[in-house]
């Protein structure tokens, strides 16, 4: 029962590292790049108008996702640069309500936050960064923190250390463990052997196992 609560904890314990290195390859991309890079097509923006009330609220993170312009469907909601009128240089997260096809084979969309009355300035393929997969609700609490820039890195960074000082932990937990069980086989079978030289003899049989892959390689 124990090896099997120790085995859970530690597939949790890899999943949350997992996704909090995720998160982070993606904000610092986004952020180092100025959003012109993306970790696999995704990236994370936060909603700071009304926009598009009731489905996005003010705070709330969404996520996008790159996609092909000919794969973008009428009811879609896109997150786009602005290139005209007062939509210029502004990130805007509206749905398409139109799509037209130009001579050159260009894809050519009409966008408009669901809460507005007025549509938004036509746009391209080239301007579209994604399309919203997924959004997490708003936090008052949190979202008051990851509003600035040395807030978001508290936020992230911190649970992300003490992730990592937990693995580091159990790490060192699970090699003792497996210390003293080896210890305790050689003691059943008579054997006078040191810890330090048990150590040693893992050593060994970890040189002989790099050889061996070595030899594979070539």
């Amino acid at each position: 029962m124990l090896k099997f609560i120790k085995f859970i904890w530690s597939t949790i314990r890899t999943i949350l590292s997992i996704i909090l290195v995720a998160l982070l390859a993606i904000i610092i991309t986004q952020r180092v790049s100025n959003n012109k890079m993306a970790v696999a097509g995704f990236r994370i923006f936060t909603v700071v108008t009304e926009s598009m009330v009731p489905e996005y609220l003010v705070g709330d993170a969404i996520f996008t996702q790159a996609i092909d312009p000919s794969e973008i469907k009428v009811g879609d909601d896109v997150t786009y640069l602005g290139m005209a009128e007062s939509f210029k240089d502004r990130i805007v997260t509206h749905r398409v309500i139109s799509i037209e096809k130009a001579e050159d084979g260009q894809y050519i969309f009409q966008t408009k936050g669901i809460a507005n009355d007025k549509e938004d300035p036509k746009i391209n393929g080239s301007q579209i960064y994604g399309k919203v997969i997924y959004k997490i609700k708003s936090i008052s609490y949190l979202n008051g923190i990851i509003g600035n820039l040395y807030g978001m890195y508290f936020a992230i960074f911190i649970p992300f250390g003490l992730i990592m000082f937990i693995e580091y932990i159990g790490y060192r937990r699970d090699k003792r463990e497996e210390l003293e069980e080896e210890l305790e086989e050689a003691e059943d079978k008579n054997e006078k052997i040191s810890e330090d030289d048990l150590k040693e003899k893992r050593k060994e049989r970890r040189r002989k196992r790099r050889k061996r892959r070595n030899k594979n390689k070539e």
